[in-house]
């Protein structure tokens, strides 16, 4: 037990070392912790998909109480803003090119005379579709408003309502599915890049060479470069974290250990990644091609954007080699739903299996580049 606690402080100098190379430099320390503070603001306020918010603009042709009927639900509902009240078709072009208007309704002169004879009676919408989620969104919008109107007109037998409830999101807000997976995301940038120039860095600055004369085995090596971008990582998600539940008020359902437990497990991975690339370039410069390279794959390919069931077969095989993939899912399943570890147990194996792959990899990498 004594040579172990021996062995111990004998790395934790070199870790030391570590440490004291990262935070030395000012520029350093702000670069590790103020982009995940900033991201995470960002993130959730601007990469949201709930549409609260819909300018739109109408041409009414009727002017009768059906159409003033519509347009009070719409104006009523909240979400819809009426930006311009149109006076002929030649109007709607320039609305929708200036972006006065998300969409534009359009209600026909024989709007009226067609209800009151009991047929259907269309309108037009017409959606700016430079941003398709939020044209989309807001279309189904209109289409709910446009049934309660058809419902309070209605003097037929009740019709079947459908009740809708959203499992984990009670309110189908697009910002309590993105936050969670953040910590991972965000945290994995700084991770992947800081670990990734740890032997580059070393091989620049000339101080490389003087690892040869060192008794530090390559193991040792590695486990000192390796557990400094852990803990920054850890830290990181620490931050996100924080802010997701004392600023967006996002409620954690899980628990805290396992939550840790499976970003422990996440950032190894992670770095065994990184330690890889560093092994492997000759200098800062490749290390941070290689990274920058590599992380938007990872982005796109972790499910994050895109669900992975709507990937390709053979993009979806792919994603099991990205650590984020489960990383991701597991903290979204511990955070949201309360998932405990016989239910993510499955999301720990792609991770420890990669952390298995990269981290001899790195280590012999080391030894031969030490050689």
């Amino acid at each position: 037990m004594s040579s172990f606690f021996a062995w111990l402080k004998y790395l934790m100098v070199l870790v030391r070392k570590e440490f004291l190379t990262i935070f030395s430099d000012p520029a350093n320390r702000i670069i590790l912790f103020a982009p995940a503070l900033i991201q995470a603001l960002l993130f959730g306020y601007a990469a949201s998909y709930d549409v609260n918010h819909v300018d739109y603009a109408v041409l009414d042709q009727s002017h009768g109480q059906a159409s003033a009927q519509l347009l009070q639900h719409l104006d009523g509902s909240g979400i819809f803003n009426r930006t311009a009240t149109l006076d002929n078709n030649a109007q709607i072009q320039h609305v929708i090119d200036e972006r006065q208007a998300l969409a534009v309704i359009t209600i026909p002169s024989d709007f009226e005379d067609k209800l009151n004879q009991g047929q259907g009676s269309p309108i037009q919408v017409i959606l700016d579709g430079r941003n398709s989620s939020t044209a989309g969104m807001a279309g189904a919008y209109i289409n709910n408003v446009v049934a309660e109107v058809n419902q309070e007109r209605s003097d037929a037998m009740p019709r079947i309502n459908i009740q809708s409830r959203v499992w984990y999101n009670p309110n189908a807000e697009s910002r309590w599915g993105l936050m969670p997976s953040l910590i991972a995301a965000l945290s994995m940038m700084q991770t992947l890049l800081l670990s990734a120039l740890s032997v580059a860095r070393e091989r620049e600055q000339g101080t490389f060479d003087q690892l040869l004369v060192t008794p530090y085995r390559p193991l040792e090596i590695m486990i000192g470069k390796a557990l400094p971008p852990i803990f920054v990582g850890l830290m990181q998600s620490t931050i996100i974290l924080l802010i997701i539940l004392f600023w967006f008020k996002i409620p954690m359902n899980g628990s805290f250990a396992l939550l840790y437990l499976g970003l422990v497990s996440f950032n190894i991975a992670v770095v065994g990644v990184g330690l890889s690339i560093s092994a492997i370039s000759l200098n800062m410069q490749q290390a941070m091609l290689y990274t920058f390279f590599l992380i938007m794959p990872l982005m796109l390919l972790s499910g994050l954007l895109t669900p992975v069931q709507n990937m390709p077969p053979v993009l979806e095989i792919a994603t099991y080699a990205n650590p984020l993939r489960f990383g991701i899912d597991l903290i979204q399943r511990i955070y949201l739903e309360g998932a405990t570890l016989a239910q993510v147990k499955w999301d720990f194996g792609p991770m420890f299996i990669l952390a298995i792959i990269t981290l001899p990899l790195a280590a012999w990498l080391f030894r031969n580049r030490l050689s």
